[in-house]
């Protein structure tokens, strides 16, 4: 079978470009997906439907980071056995993480099940939208294993550098989740459990398919495992993806402790910083991208023996960065009054259109920062040097987190934004001090 080796030779820039941008379209596609319920309930149902559809975001992004991490584990041990041309241990890497993760899903979904609603009154979610976003998380928890198969699968296409394939699979479960949700709000009148019904039922489809095509590319690589699961292999797998986990969770947990502090302001305020993160949901997208690109390319890289290829790569990716960044920046300086109103209508209440509009003007300066960690963490995480990067993210959080709950009762919600630019900077300074000592080259998987 022939391989895609792109990532190990041709021109750094072009292959790294190239692998990212299906990864890029893929995540825009990711973010409509999970847009589109937002979009849906607070144009045709009401501020408080968005609003409660905003209060359970916060939580399920935590279980959503837990997919991702587990997916990166699997990806970054696959990629090295690519690399190395060693078959049959990928094949077996492939196998261990679907089986395991699966496991993991059904117990973190049942978890999820009966805490969700305490989590949600934890979090001071306003009385106003508390059971509609308790029947929001019901609903979604159902379909976590879906999530978690279609998170892990996508992180193994793109460790095999078939990075199209999970993009096909985003488009499509896009358009199904936007038409049922359409169907479930418009004529079924389900409100916020049609849009969580239609995006279980949309995950549950592109899953299922996905699965169906990995098992046929498969085929492709000779000499299989006598087994299909290892526990070695997982061990392996969950040193990467554990701190991986904690990097995504950090992000989410940060998010959902800092709306905490955002829900003490009422519902005109959740609203308006809902609509506000998930735009700034999309504007991260191609900085994720180039981030998940470098990881993939360094952990190939390396795998192959090309260190230095890998240096070149990291190096590269920093004017991609810049380009990005500059674009993204821009767009919320001059279209953030009609990007907000795209969410919540033209009926949207002044202090949510003020606090989405303040916070998108703001942080929309600072997104270097952001990609800057995104790929500088990228590299330790291909490399499987983990322990620095876990400690720069969970600075990062507490940064966040600290900040925000220390300043907002004298700043007010502008405390939330500063304490942003500062945890993504703490973050990146500290992952580059360590990609500098280039102890990473010599990490063991």
């Amino acid at each position: 079978m022939k391989q895609n080796r792109d990532l190990i030779q041709g021109p750094i820039a072009r292959s790294l470009f190239l692998f990212a941008l299906p990864m890029l379209l893929g995540n825009l596609f990711q973010q409509f997906y999970n847009m589109a319920d937002s979009m849906i309930v607070g144009r045709f149902v009401g501020e408080n439907a968005l609003a409660a559809v905003g209060a359970s975001y916060a939580l399920t992004t935590v279980f959503i980071s837990i997919a991702v991490g587990g997916g990166i584990g699997a990806g970054v041990l696959t990629s090295r056995y690519l690399g190395a041309e060693d078959y049959p241990n990928l094949r077996l890497s492939v196998s261990t993480s679907l089986i395991a993760f699966l496991v993991i899903s059904v117990l973190l979904g049942a978890a999820g099940w009966f805490l969700g609603p305490a989590i949600l009154r934890a979090l001071n979610t306003p009385a106003a939208v508390q059971d509609q976003a308790a029947e929001y998380l019901r609903i979604y928890f159902c379909g976590l294993p879906f999530l978690f198969m279609y998170n892990v699968l996508s992180a193994v296409f793109n460790a095999l550098g078939k990075s199209r394939i999970p993009l096909y699979f985003l488009i499509f479960s896009s358009l199904l989740n936007v038409g049922l949700d359409l169907y479930m709000v418009r004529i079924l009148n389900l409100a916020v459990a049609g849009v969580a019904l239609a995006t279980v039922a949309a995950q549950g489809i592109s899953a299922v398919l996905s699965f169906l095509v990995l098992l046929h590319f498969l085929k492709g690589y000779r000499n299989p495992p006598s087994r299909l699961f290892s526990w070695d292999c997982f061990g392996r797998m969950l040193r990467i993806a554990i701190p991986s986990v904690l990097q995504q969770s950090i992000v989410s947990i940060g998010m959902m402790l800092v709306q905490s502090v955002v829900n003490g302001f009422g519902e005109a305020a959740l609203a308006g910083f809902s609509a506000a993160m998930r735009i700034e949901s999309i504007c991260i997208v191609p900085l994720s991208a180039m981030g998940n690109a470098v990881s993939t390319f360094t952990a190939q890289n390396l795998g192959a023996g090309q260190a230095d290829r890998a240096e070149k790569g990291y190096r590269v990716s920093y004017g991609i960065l810049l380009a990005f960044s500059l674009v993204l920046m821009a767009a919320l300086e001059f279209f953030h009054t009609p990007i907000i109103k795209s969410f919540l209508g033209e009926d949207i209440s002044p202090e949510a259109l003020r606090t989405g509009v303040s916070y998108l003007r703001f942080v929309g300066f600072f997104f270097l920062f952001l990609g800057l960690k995104m790929v500088t963490d990228g590299v330790l995480r291909g490399a499987g040097d983990m322990k620095i990067f876990t400690l720069a993210n969970l600075v990062n959080l507490s940064i966040r987190v600290g900040f925000s709950h220390l300043f907002a009762p004298l700043m007010g919600i502008q405390a939330v934004w500063i304490a942003v630019p500062i945890g993504w900077a703490a973050n990146y300074g500290i992952s580059f001090v360590r990609y500098r000592t280039g102890r990473w080259k010599e990490t063991k998987i």
